[in-house]
């Protein structure tokens, strides 16, 4: 299929984008738009169970928040991880959205979020009536290694060594899936900290500014990087089974994303 260039923006006020949107069944969310013009979608139920987001520039907040609400606005809980305290301000005061900032916080929700693994794998598979539940993890390299030393700081002698923060994300990854958890991860898997195999399981991975290496250790089975053009705000490569496709990402706003979630007819939103 013939390519063109990228659009410059794609913008969640055009309401043509907002209804194609809205339209996408539960479960699925718009990535973006390709130069080929086909809708760049993620699909957690029979695609991908998680995400993984790298980029060098910021860009991985924009596609966290783009992507998690819109699972809100079809029905879904989540967790928002936002260790710079001001990169998801947007998900403050949401009620089905619970946001932590600070590294104590982050912990905790973690070590709670396996409990809520347990219980809805307990379960069976009866979780219809069960929200789907979006964990968000925000600068997570950063994140992961700021658990790993403050676990140190209270473990005792007879205690796991691994954080159970990170043990909990861990755990989400590999049976996600049956419980209806899926993570949005915005970061570069260390094999060091969740363990080789787990960036394995992100069947949905969206690259920006990349370097050679990066693209081989999480995008392998895609072929050689790509030449990489001059960098253009919203520019990913999404990259599923195998194939590779230059995405101009949706742009949604704070102000875009509070007022959809809270008033959803607002045609302004």
């Amino acid at each position: 299929m013939k390519k063109t260039a990228l659009l410059t923006m794609l913008s969640f006020a055009d309401p043509d984008l907002r209804q194609q949107i809205e339209a996408l069944p539960e479960g699925t969310a718009l990535i973006g738009i390709s130069t080929t013009g086909k809708a760049i979608a993620v699909d957690l139920d029979s695609e991908s169970p998680h995400v993984l987001v790298c980029t060098a520039s910021g860009g991985g907040s924009t596609m966290l928040r783009s992507l998690t609400a819109q699972f809100l606005h079809q029905g879904a809980h989540a967790l928002v991880l936002d260790p710079k305290r001001i990169s998801h301000l947007w998900a403050k005061g949401l009620p089905t959205v619970t946001h932590r900032s600070n590294i104590a916080g982050i912990h905790d929700a973690l070590v709670h979020l396996a409990t809520e693994l347990e219980r809805r794998l307990d379960l069976d598979g009866n979780l219809d009536t069960v929200p789907r539940l979006i964990v968000a993890v925000d600068e997570a390299n950063a994140t992961l290694r700021r658990l790993a030393r403050y676990w140190e700081t209270f473990r005792q002698k007879d205690d796991p060594k691994t954080s159970p923060a990170i043990a909990a994300l861990e755990e989400a990854l590999w049976v996600g899936r049956a419980a209806r958890v899926h993570v949005i991860f915005d970061g570069r898997p260390q094999s060091t900290v969740l363990g080789g195999a787990a960036r394995e399981l992100f069947a949905t991975v969206i690259l920006a500014r990349f370097t050679a290496d990066t693209w081989q250790v999480l995008a392998p089975a895609a072929g050689p990087a790509p030449k990489q053009r001059h960098p253009q705000r919203g520019h990913f490569h999404v990259i599923q089974h195998g194939e590779v496709d230059e995405t101009q990402a949706i742009r949604m706003t704070d102000a875009d994303v509070v007022t959809w979630l809270t008033d959803p007819d607002d045609p302004t939103a």
